[in-house]
């Protein structure tokens, strides 16, 4: 019997074709998912949404209208606070008078507040000077005179702004968090810039300096020096007396003895 292969390989071609056809017409397949692994980028997570409150909460005509926000109160003036006595405040030190200091409520009225407040309660009488570095500042306003103490009162908020640190000048101490200042406060004994909107300046020594000076240096000093009285000049409290504005002073070291054999020992040439 004869066989012939071509009507078999027509056949396949047309079967061939036909495939092809049917490929060409389906879906291409999808892309591969992408990887989930990475993280997002930082960005700031939006506001959720919020709810249209149900009709038993929606607000009514008769509910008061929300409070409007009150805005800041604007900073005083000089002549609010220069010289004014509520904005003194007088230091009456071991060393022999009175340190009167003007505050400066424009830059910094939560510290000028916070020591009015401890001034009045009496916290700073008898506080002593515990630092105090030659040529640099004088530190006091930690009752336990260590410098980890301070008062039961909530720390500040830094108000750190651009007033210099010049002599004079009176500055809150802080830890490292720059809202941690509380009682402690420092004046300056000669510039140092570099404290400059690091610590919040809030004061200036106008008379009296010289018992600045005079405070006992060191770290602990070995006599520490101390603040007898503190107090608003608003509040007319008279000057201690003489008798309570001074302190020991450190005994000299005691002389050794010369002995006989000292006495009889040649001249060192």
């Amino acid at each position: 019997m004869t066989f012939s292969l071509r009507p078999m390989i027509l056949t396949a071609m047309a079967f061939g074709l036909a495939a092809a056809a049917v490929a060409q017409e389906a879906p291409p397949a999808p892309n591969p998912v992408p990887e989930t692994t990475q993280p997002a980028p930082p960005m700031e997570a939006p506001a959720p949404p919020v709810e249209a409150p149900s009709a038993a909460e929606a607000p009514t005509a008769t509910d008061a209208a929300p409070a409007a926000v009150t805005p800041a109160a604007p900073a005083m003036t000089p002549d609010q606070y220069i010289n004014n006595p509520e904005y003194m405040l007088n230091l009456d030190l071991s060393t022999g008078g009175r340190v009167v200091i003007q505050l400066y409520p424009n830059v910094a009225p939560g510290h000028v507040e916070r020591l009015k407040q401890l001034a009045r309660a009496g916290f700073y009488d008898g506080i002593k000077f515990h630092r105090v570095i030659d040529g640099f500042m004088a530190q006091t306003g930690d009752p336990t005179a260590t410098g980890q103490g301070g008062s039961q009162l909530p720390d500040l908020k830094a108000e750190f702004n651009v007033t210099p640190h010049l002599r004079g000048t009176l500055s809150m101490a802080r830890a490292e968090n720059e809202d941690s200042a509380n009682s402690q406060f420092f004046i300056m004994l000669q510039p140092r810039f570099s404290l400059d909107r690091r610590y919040t300046a809030f004061g200036r020594v106008v008379s009296g300096m010289q018992y600045v000076d005079a405070i006992q240096k060191g770290e602990p000093p070995a006599v520490m020096s101390r603040m007898v009285q503190v107090s608003v000049a608003a509040d007319n409290k008279p000057v201690p007396p003489a008798s309570m504005l001074t302190e020991a002073v450190p005994a000299p070291a005691p002389a050794a003895d010369v002995t006989v054999d000292q006495l009889n020992a040649p001249i060192a040439q």
